[in-house]
C-alpha cells in the first residue's frame, strides 16, 4: 500500500439563518440559507449547491447552512441544490428571499428497475467504475478555485484554526503528473496556552484533500491487489439527479499485517462514475493505523489514531464529473509517560471547489507559486480582525463550533 501520500501529521515536542441576502459595496452579491428535510426539518450536510449557468459552487455544512457570493448580472439566475436520496430543488434568488432563506428537500420516491441489481456481482459493478474513469472524469487540464479549512481540537477546545483560498491546476485523469496548488489568500491562529508542551501541526495543506481523490489516486485506498485484498457487496439503491444510485460497501480480509479501510461507494448508475465515497480505517492494528500518521514524535510521548473517517465528493457538469468536495476527520490519543492524563487532539481537514474552468495556459501555476506537498500553513492571524477579509471568494460556512472560535480569535485580537 502507498501510504506516503497519508503521511500528512507532524507532531514534535516545543514543550436559523438571519440575513438571507446581503448587498455588498462591491460587484457581487451574497445570498445565505438553510437546507432541511421537509418532513423532520433536519438539516442537510454536504448538499451541493451550484448556480445554474456557472460554475460557482459551495456545500452545506453540519447545520445544512451555506453562503454563496456571486457577480452582480442582470440575468435571472438560480440556485440548483442536489443531495443523495432527495429530489433536486432548483429556486430563484428572488425566491430565496421569500423564503426566508429556509429550503426544504423532499426525498425522492423511485421505483426499483426491472433487473434486480441485488443479484448482480458488486465486484463487476467496482471494477466497471474504474474502467469507465477516462470516458467519465476530464483527460484535460481544469483549473479549480477551492476553500480550505482545517481545525485542531484538544477535547472540546478548539487550539487551532486555518483557511485559505487556493488555485489547484488539475491534472488530466489519465495522467501520472500530481495536482498542483497555489495558496491565494489565507489566515491562520493558533492558541499555544492550551497546547500544554506538544505542539500538533498538520502538514501537506490542501494536498491531503487532493490526494484523497481516489479515481485519480486509487493506490491511496486500494493496492494493485485490491480484490483480493477487498470485498464488495451490494447495499442498496439511491437517487440523485433524476438518476439511480448504487451504493456498495467494501470491507478488508482480516489481515494482521496492514491497516485497510472499509466504507461504502455511490456509483451513478447511469455513468457508473463514482459520486461519492465514505470509508473509514481500520484502526484495531494501533502501530500500523498510527504509522501511517506519525512523521516524529516526542520518546516520551504514545500516540494512538483513535479516529480516522474519509469523505470524497464529485460533481457532474456537462457529461463529465469533477472533484467537487472532501472531508478528512482524524483523532490522536498522547499518552505521556508519568503523566496522569492523556491528551485526545482531533482535526478536521475539508476543501470544496467554489470555481472551475478549463484548461488555459495563462492559468498555470508557476514553479515558484507551487505550494509543496509537506507545507504547513504558516501563522497569519490578522485577516480575522477583517469582516470582509474573503470578499467575493466563496467559502464553506462554519460550522457553530467554528464560528465561535473565529468570535473568540476577533474578540483576543482586538484586545491587543
Amino acid at each position: 500500500m502507498n501510504t506516503g501520500k497519508l503521511r500528512y501529521i507532524l507532531l514534535f515536542l516545543a514543550i436559523s439563518i438571519s440575513a438571507v441576502y446581503a448587498q455588498s459595496g462591491h460587484d457581487y452579491i451574497e445570498f445565505r440559507g438553510k437546507i432541511i428535510d421537509r418532513t423532520s426539518s433536519l438539516p442537510l450536510t454536504y448538499c451541493n449547491v451550484l448556480v445554474t449557468g456557472m460554475n460557482i459552487a459551495t456545500v452545506t455544512n453540519a447545520e445544512g447552512e451555506f453562503i454563496i457570493k456571486i457577480p452582480e448580472i442582470k440575468e435571472e439566475v438560480n440556485l440548483l441544490i442536489r443531495h443523495i436520496g432527495y429530489k433536486n430543488r432548483k429556486i430563484s434568488l428572488k425566491e430565496l428571499n421569500t423564503m426566508k432563506g429556509v429550503i426544504q428537500m423532499e426525498q425522492a420516491a423511485f421505483q426499483l428497475p426491472q433487473i434486480d441489481v441485488l443479484t448482480q456481482d458488486a465486484n463487476v459493478l467496482v471494477r466497471r467504475m474504474f474502467e469507465k474513469v477516462p470516458d467519465n472524469f476530464s483527460l484535460q487540464e481544469v483549473f479549480m478555485t477551492a476553500f480550505y479549512r482545517e481545525s485542531i481540537r484538544k477535547g472540546r477546545n478548539y487550539v487551532s484554526l486555518s483557511e485559505a483560498v487556493v488555485d489547484i491546476q488539475k491534472q488530466p485523469y489519465d495522467s501520472y503528473r500530481n495536482d498542483l496548488a497555489k495558496l491565494y489568500k489565507a489566515r491562520k491562529q493558533t492558541d499555544y496556552t492550551k497546547l500544554d508542551t506538544l505542539v500538533f501541526k498538520l502538514m501537506g495543506g490542501p494536498y491531503n484533500n487532493l490526494y484523497l481523490d481516489i479515481v485519480k489516486h486509487p493506490d491511496i485506498v486500494f493496492t494493485d491487489e485490491m480484490f483480493r485484498k477487498y470485498y464488495f457487496t451490494f447495499d442498496r439503491i439511491e437517487w440523485m439527479d433524476d438518476r439511480l444510485i448504487y451504493v456498495v460497501n467494501f470491507n478488508h480480509y482480516p489481515t494482521k499485517d496492514e491497516a485497510l479501510y472499509s466504507g461504502k461507494f455511490y456509483i451513478d448508475a447511469t455513468t457508473m462514475a463514482l459520486k461519492t465515497a465514505i470509508f473509514s480505517l481500520n484502526l484495531q492494528n494501533e502501530e500500523k493505523a498510527t504509522d501511517m500518521f506519525i512523521r516524529k514524535k516526542p520518546l516520551n510521548a504514545k500516540v494512538t489514531t483513535i479516529q480516522a473517517d474519509y469523505r470524497m465528493d464529485y460533481i457532474e457538469k456537462d457529461g463529465k464529473w469533477y472533484y467537487a468536495y472532501s472531508r478528512i476527520e482524524l483523532g490522536m490519543k498522547i499518552n505521556w509517560k508519568k503523566k496522569l492524563f492523556n491528551s485526545n487532539y482531533y482535526s478536521a481537514i475539508e476543501m470544496a471547489v467554489t470555481d472551475r474552468e478549463s484548461g488555459s495556459d495563462n492559468k498555470a501555476i508557476k514553479f515558484r507559486e507551487r505550494l509543496r506537498s509537506n507545507v504547513i500553513i504558516s501563522e497569519t492571524a490578522d485577516g480575522f480582525s477583517d469582516p470582509d477579509f474573503w470578499g467575493p471568494l466563496n467559502v464553506i460556512e462554519p460550522d457553530k463550533p467554528i464560528e465561535a472560535a473565529i468570535r473568540k480569535i476577533q474578540r483576543n485580537l482586538d484586545r491587543n
